[in-house]
């Protein structure tokens, strides 16, 4: 979600409907042999000494400084809650995609923790409520807009972190590796990693009722802003027609004035109209940048579902199990065969706002389907890894996460609600208090 100084085609020229569906349709989905990957990984910032604990806005700035004189191979950006994405550069394999980030990521804890600062792999602040650190047109637009739609958009823009995989668009041919299977693959697949890995189900420090609240606030946005086009067989064209009839965020102004935030103006009426001003190239690649659906076209394929991950290295489990069922042609079928029949559960509606999504963010693997696929998932990918040169240690991180999670029908959010429960259970003794409980239907309940 970070400011975009790149994208589908920049030109400050006209474009019509015709041009905009055109460019749309040919740059999204870039097709070849998959060859390359990457990650982007979201923390949230916190005080070593107590997690709990807001970081004074002055310690983010000085600590954010001195980032800034660190060489790093990741791209390094500020979310508008303060929290902190590393970007990899497109890389040839899983070894050099994990190699690059980590030690990246060990460049910028040694700075943070100078300033005694640190990085939290949650999904989801269990502690804050959302506040926004950065102020900038883009972002007072984007709070204006999604604030339509609830309080969700503020949590999603300042309370949430993510491990995002970004894999190539596939083989414009059918088959495993084929693009239109690929995309089929990343919408069904992905509900399974929304549950193994949901790692967020606290806010304002009690219990959703959610394993992934982050998902859960995605979804609070709106199926214009932040959902997915219904699928068929030619995702360009679906794509291409999700874009055009999405709302438009924001109109961007080259001066100091707010930047204008229209209600219901889709990119498709804006061409049409051409008020408040007639769209350009560039308005139409920065439109994109504004949607945030689980899986987005950007010429490779951004899966954007997953939360983040607890611990230093575990976010290398989703990327590793991502890859392999994704590149591996005989990962990637088992893959598929697997999923294909999850598409029962969506009732016909696209991904997040369906019943198998919803799922998948409340309940995790306690739910006996998303176990089993996400069991037999994992097999196919721990078998895969090796074919893909990944290291021993790889292989070994991503085979106990499927002992100590998926195994057992677990996700690191139930870890989580194991310490909450222990640690309220204990309060609520020694007062002789009852022990309030987790809504057992869903409830949403922060404040």
């Amino acid at each position: 979600m970070s400011d975009p100084s790149s994208g589908c085609a920049p030109s400050r020229t006209a474009v019509t409907e015709a041009e905009a569906e055109a460019l749309i349709r040919g740059i999204c989905f870039k097709t070849g042999p998959p060859r390359l990957l990457g990650v982007e990984v979201e923390w949230l910032v916190h005080e070593l000494r107590d997690p709990r604990l807001p970081v004074p806005h002055e310690r983010l700035e000085a600590a954010y400084a001195a980032l800034r004189g660190v060489t790093l191979r990741s791209a390094l950006t500020v979310e508008p809650g303060g929290q902190l994405e590393l970007s990899s550069p497109p890389a040839a394999t899983l070894t050099e995609c994990v190699g690059t980030v980590s030690a990246d990521l060990d460049a910028v804890r040694a700075v943070l923790r100078e300033d005694g600062l640190g990085l939290s792999g949650m999904g989801h602040d269990p502690w804050r409520n959302p506040r926004r650190f950065l102020h900038r047109p883009r972002y007072d637009a984007m709070e204006a807009a999604l604030d339509r739609t609830g309080a969700g958009g503020r949590f999603m823009m300042c309370a949430s972190a993510s491990v995002q995989v970004c894999v190539d668009a596939g083989h414009e041919e059918p088959g495993p590796l084929g693009h239109v299977r690929r995309w089929w693959l990343a919408h069904l697949l992905g509900a399974v990693l929304v549950a193994a890995f949901a790692n967020s189900p606290l806010s304002a420090g009690r219990p959703t009722g959610w394993r992934s609240t982050r998902q859960l606030r995605w979804a609070q946005i709106g199926a214009g802003r932040a959902g997915g086009p219904a699928l068929d067989a030619d995702p360009r064209a679906t794509w291409a027609r999700h874009v055009l009839d999405a709302p438009v965020m924001c109109v961007r102004r080259d001066d100091d004035r707010p930047w204008d935030v229209p209600d219901d103006l889709s990119f498709r009426h804006w061409t049409r109209r051409r008020t408040p001003r007639v769209p350009t190239h560039d308005d139409l690649d920065y439109h994109v940048t504004t949607l945030f659906p689980p899986v987005r076209p950007r010429g490779h394929l951004e899966l954007r579902m997953i939360d983040a991950q607890p611990g230093e290295n575990s976010w290398t489990v989703p990327l590793a199990v991502t890859a392999a069922l994704f590149d591996d042609p005989e990962a990637a079928e088992t893959a598929y065969r697997t999923v294909k029949p999850l598409a029962e559960r969506t009732a016909g509606l696209p991904a997040p706002h369906n019943p198998l999504w919803r799922d998948a963010a409340r309940d995790g693997l306690t739910d006996p389907e998303l176990r089993e696929a996400a069991a037999l998932c994992f097999a196919a990918a721990l078998a895969a890894l090796p074919r893909l040169g990944a290291a021993p240690a790889l292989v070994d991180r991503v085979a106990a996460f499927r002992d100590r999670y998926v195994a057992r029908g677990r996700c690191p959010a139930d870890d989580l609600l194991d310490t909450w429960r222990a640690a309220h259970d204990g309060r609520t003794a020694a007062s002789g208090a009852p022990s309030p409980s987790i809504h057992p239907h869903g409830k949403d309940t922060p404040s």
